[in-house]
């Protein structure tokens, strides 16, 4: 089999369920991946020959694909903020607005101390880890499958991250004070999820994603109630939140006494994070 005819292969297959740019990119993700070959390897060579058993790699690959099982999880790495990272099932594949809310923290600020609420895959704590060189950076996370990957990730990228296997939901007390505080916790409605595509919701973790209905800001409630208790003086508390809840979460924190608040757009013009300033006026 050559390169040329196992690429039309990828066209004729998954033709039906994604675009040609998207088909494109799996099958160049995956020859670099297996082949450590570039684009351009490809249109120098496209007869190029490959053995059977990177053949079979390929094969097992399309069929994930048709699937929909989302690439990142078939060849186990993505790449965030510039770094390398392990993922799986047990995590969130990480976006390109967290990384805007990445260099959000890092524009200007030069904390002592930083945790990261709901970690998952540690893509933020990590980054920011890697950053910020005389920083002591905490992340905290429920799921122990999780946090395994994150560790994983930590190690990967030559990092020290305090990892707390902990449910920030019950949580009484964290263990010491923090200069910033960051979290991108779970806030998709369960009524948004026909706006959710079928890669993400038939394999990236629910626990990760939706919160219900009824009580959508749940997590902004508790973690804002920490971050009162445990922000350092002139501490700063930084969300990525739901599109459709901006000015819902500007009046929650508000309500929490909250006073210097500002709300940011993503790059697809989205409400997407929140950098609230530790000054309650209760």
């Amino acid at each position: 089999m050559t390169l040329l005819s196992l690429k039309n292969n990828f066209a004729r297959t998954l033709g039906s369920i994604y675009p040609k740019e998207e088909i494109d990119s799996f099958f160049y993700l995956l020859m670099g991946f297996k082949l450590q070959l570039k684009r351009v390897d490809f249109a120098l060579n496209p007869n190029q020959k490959i053995s059977d058993s990177d053949a079979t790699f390929f094969t097992n690959a399309l069929k994930k694909l048709q699937k929909e099982i989302p690439i990142q999880y078939i060849i186990g790495t993505t790449e965030f903020y510039g770094l390398p990272f392990y993922v799986n099932e047990h995590v969130l594949i990480p976006r390109p607005e967290t990384e805007e809310l990445v260099s959000w923290i890092l524009d200007g600020t030069k904390p002592k101390t930083i945790l990261d609420i709901g970690t998952g895959s540690g893509c933020v704590a990590i980054s920011l880890a890697k950053n910020l060189k005389n920083t002591e950076v905490w992340a905290l996370e429920i799921s122990k499958d999780a946090l395994k990957i994150a560790q994983k990730n930590a190690k990967l990228n030559n990092v020290d991250v305090n990892f707390l296997n902990k449910d920030i939901l019950t949580l009484k007390t964290l263990p010491q004070q923090f200069d910033i505080i960051v979290s991108n916790p779970p806030y998709v409605r369960m009524q948004e999820k026909q706006e959710i595509k079928n890669n993400v919701l038939d394999n990236e973790p629910h626990l990760a994603l939706f919160v219900d209905d009824n009580n959508p800001l749940l997590f902004y409630d508790k973690i804002a109630d920490i971050a009162i208790k445990n922000l350092t003086k002139n501490g700063v508390l930084f969300f990525e939140i739901n599109q459709y809840l901006g000015e819902e979460t500007v009046a929650l924190l508000k309500n929490k006494g909250f006073m210097t608040i500002e709300l940011r757009k993503d790059i697809f013009g989205n409400d997407r994070m929140i950098k609230i300033y530790f000054e309650v006026s209760i």
